[in-house]
């Protein structure tokens, strides 16, 4: 618990006002909690208006293309080089990639929702490392934690060095605040906080558990389109990010990182939220995963799961994803003589796959909201039984797959379970059990 000598904190707007819409994807954008904060024609002058401080948050190479390059200016009460020492923290759940301590299985596997627990743990606690790819000290690859939460981070903040962080609400809205502003964050939105950006997070509607993708690799952005034209997928539109909104917070208080695959904390004597104004492309940002544009098939075949594409972190070959995120939304199925359920398959890409809510119609018994599966590269997969004789035999009208929303994280690299994940309570050991009872229905 921090102890608290002096608060103060900036008006926050209305929730209807407390965003604005993102005119373009990886456009600069400002925004400032009191009036001239902002400086005007020039990102450092001599002197800043209120005695702030004026600080650069570089996520990309200084010398990386226009196109990609990411930073943000802040103009705060304290520079972020105020603070203490760094100590490790003991910690034995969060950890980066490459999964060295135990071997990894080509099988297929499923997990039942990990439970929340009931000891004390905020967002940084709660944080356990599910799988894991790549290297982050090479910037490749990414880490899949699970967020497992019961109380809110009190006088604690933090900040991950190795990658960014796009993290999956599944149960119970998450009140974010972050250098740049609050973003109030409910399942079925997604919520993106930029390497190295400072936040906490509170529980407004108490426990609260969902999925994590660390991203070590280049930056999410949005796919191209291609032949798809100009509106379909993701709208840079309907990407929300924060007003400015700072604390001015004197105390005592802790400050954890995440560098190297270890959690660090120091002390630090002020809140880090303290910026005033800003203005930059490397911002937090919200997104409403009932407003993609879903494109699919109006005559026939059931088109590659790669339409469904939200955002991809690309890798150093053209059309192999680093790691995509893809989501499974409510959608109409019209296909004419179709098999309608996901194909059975093999994939050279890797496949994470979680329930937001709802029914996944490739498994509609034993993959429910808050668990997960794994299909490594060339593991088959596809529906089940049920699945299978459902798809096989109803009538082809148009029907609307609704209340329900999915997502996957694919990856051109093998996804490796970590420890915990195998030898979990809530892994499905009799997951391949689900396509034993598949017939043989071939007749000469």
């Amino acid at each position: 618990m921090a102890t608290v000598i002096s608060s103060r904190v900036a008006e926050i707007p209305a929730a209807a006002e407390s965003y604005e819409y993102l005119s373009g994807f990886g456009n600069e954008h400002e925004s400032e909690a009191l009036v001239g904060a902002l400086p005007q024609g020039r990102f450092s002058p001599q002197k800043v208006a209120y005695g702030l401080y004026a600080e650069k948050l570089s996520s990309t190479a200084f010398t990386a293309p226009r196109e990609s390059n990411r930073r943000t200016w802040f103009y705060r009460i304290r520079p972020s080089v105020t603070h203490g020492d760094y100590r490790p923290l003991e910690q034995s759940r969060i950890f980066n990639g490459p999964i060295t301590d135990i071997a990894t299985p080509p099988n297929q596997m499923r997990w039942d929702p990990i439970p929340i627990p009931d000891t004390p743990a905020d967002f940084v606690d709660g944080l356990v490392t599910f799988a894991a790819n790549g290297d982050a000290a090479t910037q490749t690859g990414c880490g899949i934690h699970y967020y497992l939460a019961n109380r809110s981070m009190e006088g604690r903040y933090f900040y991950d060095a190795d990658g960014e962080l796009l993290i999956v609400p599944q149960q119970g809205r998450l009140d974010i605040h972050t250098e740049c502003g609050r973003l109030d964050v409910s399942p079925g939105e997604v919520v993106l906080i930029p390497r190295g950006m400072k936040f906490s997070v509170a529980l407004p509607d108490g426990p609260s558990r969902g999925y994590v993708c660390e991203n070590y690799g280049a930056h999410f952005r949005l796919p191209e389109r291609g032949p798809v034209g100009s509106d379909g997928f993701a709208n840079d539109r309907d990407f929300k990010a924060p007003v400015a909104a700072y604390e001015d917070r004197e105390g005592e208080f802790e400050m954890v990182c995440k560098f190297a695959g270890r959690l660090h904390a120091c002390s630090i004597d002020h809140s880090p939220l303290d910026v005033v104004a800003w203005v930059g492309n490397s911002l937090p940002y919200k997104y409403n995963l009932e407003l993609f544009n879903v494109i699919n098939t109006v005559s026939y075949d059931h088109p590659d799961p790669s339409i469904f594409t939200v955002m991809t972190s690309p890798s150093d070959t053209y059309g192999t994803a680093n790691v995509d995120f893809v989501i499974f939304p409510p959608r109409w199925m019209v296909g004419e003589d179709t098999f309608r359920a996901p194909w059975y398959h093999r994939n050279v890409m890797s496949e994470f796959m979680g329930l937001i809510y709802g029914v996944y119609d490739a498994k509609p018994e034993g993959f429910v909201p808050g668990g997960a599966s794994l299909h490594n590269c060339m593991a088959a997969h596809g529906p089940d039984e049920a699945a299978f004789d459902g798809s096989s035999n109803v009538k082809l009208a148009p029907v609307k797959q609704e209340a329900t929303m999915a997502f996957m994280f694919e990856s051109r690299y093998v996804i490796q379970p970590t420890r915990f994940a195998l030898e979990s309570a809530q892994r499905q050991r009799n997951y391949v059990d689900c396509w034993q009872k598949l017939k043989k229905h071939f007749k000469q």
